[in-house]
Protein backbone atom coordinates (compact mmCIF):
# COMPACT_ATOMS: atom_id res chain seq x y z
CA UNK A 1 0.00 0.00 0.00
CA UNK A 2 1.19 3.62 -1.05
CA UNK A 3 1.98 6.34 1.48
CA UNK A 4 0.45 9.98 0.55
CA UNK A 5 2.59 13.07 1.60
CA UNK A 6 0.40 13.69 4.05
CA UNK A 7 0.17 10.21 5.66
CA UNK A 8 4.28 10.75 5.45
CA UNK A 9 3.63 13.73 7.20
CA UNK A 10 1.45 12.78 9.83
CA UNK A 11 3.58 9.64 10.52
CA UNK A 12 7.22 11.54 10.88
CA UNK A 13 5.49 14.38 12.81
CA UNK A 14 4.31 11.58 15.33
CA UNK A 15 7.37 9.83 15.57
CA UNK A 16 9.48 13.26 15.96
CA UNK A 17 7.35 14.80 18.36
CA UNK A 18 6.98 18.17 16.16
CA UNK A 19 3.45 19.39 14.12
CA UNK A 20 2.75 18.82 10.92
CA UNK A 21 3.85 22.19 9.71
CA UNK A 22 7.44 21.78 10.35
CA UNK A 23 7.55 18.57 8.85
CA UNK A 24 5.91 19.62 6.04
CA UNK A 25 8.64 23.39 6.13
CA UNK A 26 11.08 20.38 6.10
CA UNK A 27 10.15 18.51 3.69
CA UNK A 28 9.85 21.55 0.51
CA UNK A 29 13.19 22.17 2.02
CA UNK A 30 14.70 18.80 1.01
CA UNK A 31 12.92 18.42 -1.75
CA UNK A 32 14.07 21.73 -2.74
CA UNK A 33 17.27 20.91 -2.54
CA UNK A 34 17.07 17.81 -4.39
CA UNK A 35 16.08 19.80 -7.67
CA UNK A 36 19.04 22.06 -7.52
CA UNK A 37 21.49 19.83 -6.78
CA UNK A 38 19.94 17.77 -9.80
CA UNK A 39 19.34 20.59 -11.84
CA UNK A 40 23.06 21.91 -11.24
CA UNK A 41 23.73 18.17 -12.52
CA UNK A 42 25.45 16.93 -9.13
CA UNK A 43 24.99 13.88 -7.61
CA UNK A 44 23.58 13.77 -3.95
CA UNK A 45 24.29 11.01 -1.55
CA UNK A 46 22.62 10.37 1.87
CA UNK A 47 24.54 7.48 2.75
CA UNK A 48 22.89 4.11 3.67
CA UNK A 49 19.70 5.53 2.43
CA UNK A 50 19.76 6.98 -1.76
CA UNK A 51 21.42 8.71 -4.10
CA UNK A 52 19.88 10.83 -6.92
CA UNK A 53 21.77 12.56 -9.75
CA UNK A 54 20.74 13.30 -13.11
CA UNK A 55 21.49 11.36 -16.17
CA UNK A 56 21.87 12.15 -20.00
CA UNK A 57 19.97 10.66 -22.47
CA UNK A 58 21.28 10.89 -26.15
CA UNK A 59 18.87 11.49 -29.21
CA UNK A 60 17.50 8.50 -30.53
CA UNK A 61 14.88 7.03 -33.07
CA UNK A 62 11.54 6.07 -31.79
CA UNK A 63 8.23 5.28 -33.85
CA UNK A 64 4.85 7.17 -32.90
CA UNK A 65 2.45 3.93 -31.41
CA UNK A 66 -0.27 5.66 -33.03
CA UNK A 67 0.86 5.90 -36.95
CA UNK A 68 4.20 3.46 -36.78
CA UNK A 69 5.89 6.87 -38.17
CA UNK A 70 9.62 7.13 -37.11
CA UNK A 71 10.29 10.24 -34.97
CA UNK A 72 13.71 11.80 -33.99
CA UNK A 73 13.43 12.22 -29.70
CA UNK A 74 15.86 15.32 -28.85
CA UNK A 75 18.51 14.16 -26.16
CA UNK A 76 17.24 15.52 -22.56
CA UNK A 77 17.93 14.32 -18.82
CA UNK A 78 16.39 12.41 -16.67
CA UNK A 79 17.14 11.09 -12.63
CA UNK A 80 18.43 8.15 -11.51
CA UNK A 81 17.23 7.24 -7.96
CA UNK A 82 19.42 4.50 -6.37
CA UNK A 83 18.56 2.71 -3.30
CA UNK A 84 21.55 2.35 -0.03
CA UNK A 85 22.05 -0.69 1.89
CA UNK A 86 19.76 0.48 4.82
CA UNK A 87 16.99 0.91 2.46
CA UNK A 88 17.44 -2.37 1.12
CA UNK A 89 17.63 -4.00 3.96
CA UNK A 90 14.59 -2.48 5.29
CA UNK A 91 13.21 -4.10 1.73
CA UNK A 92 14.17 -7.30 3.09
CA UNK A 93 14.29 -10.87 1.33
CA UNK A 94 11.21 -12.40 -1.13
CA UNK A 95 9.84 -15.31 0.68
CA UNK A 96 11.32 -18.39 -0.75
CA UNK A 97 14.63 -17.22 -1.05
Amino acid sequence: MAKNRSELVSEVAEKAGVTQKQVSDVLDGVFEVFSDVVSKGDKLTVPGWLSVERTERSARKGRNPQTGEEIEIKAGYSVKVSAGSKLKAAAGTPKGK
